[in-house]
This record gives structure tokens, sequence and C-alpha cells, in this order.
């Protein structure tokens, strides 16, 4: 693990992670320009989606994709209970702040999950290419589940009118008409369809420039990261940043089980941890700017993308691979 752990840091989408960090803690004038991140963002999206597509197409249907979709949706169904009862216990959070902040706990971050494939990928290990599809099936549970935790604890009448009547139709959009995932779904289907003989026409540019890509996307997520750093000091205590590095690892402890459970690969067990591991910090966010819009959005993105993230993208993800290869025996 530490011989992984270390190949994991000196990787070039780690240092290019690392530079963006640096650059904005110190105050550098380093940009990316926002058309070109949501550029590399849909390369990524669609390069990901189109390869798992592939995988299924080339392996064919069977059980173990459906039952790892359910196994995804009861994660991200009951992942944000368990972020609830932490956050309440951890830190002076109210139950709504607490639920918002969950809610980005039970759903995933595609980013990492994209990281821990070009891992696997750097390492032989194989995976099931359906991962895709879990992962886009583990972005809404979630959200719902915060807001049930939301009524339970008891809100205003008023706030809870306003929520119903302004924002559950936005809200429905949010969540099933994102963009990230309309485009990864999209490119799921395209490459389940046109299968290998579908690759094999665009290699060059699904392939090749992936790595490179990554890189400059990562370095870009460094810069955001060190900016959500400076701008949300102060507005968490410790109790609330340790939870930000302990539940990732109850998230992929959780995933560890369901994985193995399923009999997966070990790239598939990896990916399961990853998923339940990391914290969504584009499409949750979202939701809850309209559904909950009275929370601090400096509270939950902080955490997601300034704790969780970095930590899952260092160290985290070589704890899930080796320990997803020990529990397998691969």
């Amino acid at each position: 693990m530490l011989d992984l752990a270390l190949a994991n840091l000196l990787s070039p989408i780690v240092l290019s992670f690392a530079l963006g960090l640096g650059a904005a803690l110190s105050r550098s004038d380093l940009t990316v320009p926002e058309a070109v991140a949501k550029a590399m963002s849909l390369y990524l999206l669609f390069a990901i989606g189109f390869k798992g597509g592939v995988s299924v197409a080339d392996h064919g249907v069977d059980g173990t994709l459906g039952l790892a979709l359910l196994g995804g949706v009861f994660l991200s169904a009951v992942l944000p209970l368990i972020a609830f009862a932490l956050l309440r216990v951890m830190s002076g959070m109210s139950a709504t702040e607490a639920a918002a902040v969950a809610a980005h706990y039970g759903s995933i971050s595609i980013v990492t999950f994209v990281a821990g494939t070009a891992i696997l990928d750097a390492r032989g290990l194989p995976s099931e290419g359906f991962m895709v599809a879990v992962a886009a099936a583990m972005e809404a549970p979630a959200i719902l589940t915060a807001l049930w935790l939301v009524a339970r604890a008891g809100k205003g009448a008023a706030d809870k009118s306003q929520a119903q009547s302004q924002s559950r139709g936005e809200l429905l959009h949010e969540v099933l008409l994102n963009g990230s995932i309309v485009l990864l779904i999209g490119a799921f289907a395209i490459g389940w369809i046109t299968g290998p003989a579908g690759l094999a026409q665009i290699d060059s540019f699904i392939v090749a420039p992936f790595q490179g890509v990554l890189c400059l996307f990562l370095l870009d997520m460094g810069l955001v990261a060190g900016r959500g750093m400076r701008a949300g000091r102060g507005v968490l205590g410790l109790g609330a940043l340790a939870f930000g590095i302990v539940m990732p690892l109850i998230g992929a402890a959780s995933g560890l089980a369901m994985g193995a459970a399923l009999g997966l690969s070990v790239g598939g067990v990896a990916l399961f941890m990853v998923l339940g591991a990391s914290a969504s910090y584009i499409a949750v966010p979202a939701a809850m700017r309209v559904a909950l819009p009275q929370v601090n959005p400096a509270i939950y993105l902080t955490l997601s993308l300034a704790v969780t993230f970095p930590f899952n993208l260092t160290l985290g993800l070589p704890i899930y691979v080796t320990l997803a290869q020990y529990v397998t025996g691969g």
C-alpha cells in the first residue's frame, strides 16, 4: 500500500492537482478559462462513459449489472443517514445544515471516479464497465434522503411550503437532467450500441489524450479547491473537518462490503469503494441551492471539495485499491 500511495502521490494527475492547489493558496494569478475547464469536463465524461458502454457491450448484460445498480442506489440512500448522525455528533451544525452536507456524501464525485479508473488502468487491474451506470444511479437517492431528513427534523411550515411550491420542479430537473449525468449516460449508451467497433473508430480521441486532459482538469480542480479553502476558512470547526476525512473511510468500507458481496472483480470492488467514499461537488450543490437555499454553500463545498476530494485523490485511492486487492485476493 505504501508503494502504491507513493506512486499515486508522484503521479502526473496528483502532482497537477497539487500545483493548482499550491498556486491558489499562494494567491497566484494562474487560472484556467471557464470555457476550457468546461470543455475538459465534457471530454472526460464522454470518454469514461463511452469506454464503459463498450466494456458492457463486449462483456454482455447479466444479473450482476442489475444487482450492482440496486446496491449503488441502496448505498446512496443510506450513507447520508450515517453522515447526518456523525455531523450532529461531531459538529455544531443544525439539522438542516447537516442534512445538506450529508447529501453530498451519499452522492458521488465523478472526477474521483475517473481518477480511480485511471489508477486501475495504470496498474492493469480489470473493472466492470457497468460501474459507470452505477455511478450515474448514485446521484439522486442521496438528495431525496437529505430532503427527508430535513422534513423529519421539523422545518417550519413556511419553509416547507416554499420548498414544495418553488423548488420541487427545479429540484427534479437538477437531479434527473443534470448535464454531467445526461452526458455520462448518453456516452455510455453510445458506447454500448457501437461496441468495440465504435471505439476503434475514435480510439485516438478517446484513449490517447485521456491522461493529459485529466492532468489539466485536475490542475483546475486544485485551483478551485485552494480557493475554497481560503473562502471557507473559519466557517467549519475541527469536528466538521474531521468528518470530511472519517466519512469517506466509512463510505469506502460500505462500498467494499457491497462490491465483495456481489463478487465483483478487483477493479469493480475498488470502484465501488471510490463511489462510496467520494462526495459530490457538482450535482448536489446545485440541487441544495434550490432545495435548501438557507444553508451557506461554503459549508458543504469546503467539506466536499477542499477536504474530502484532496484526501481521496492523494491517500484514499491507494488505500481503496490495496484493500480491494486484499479482500478479493487479486
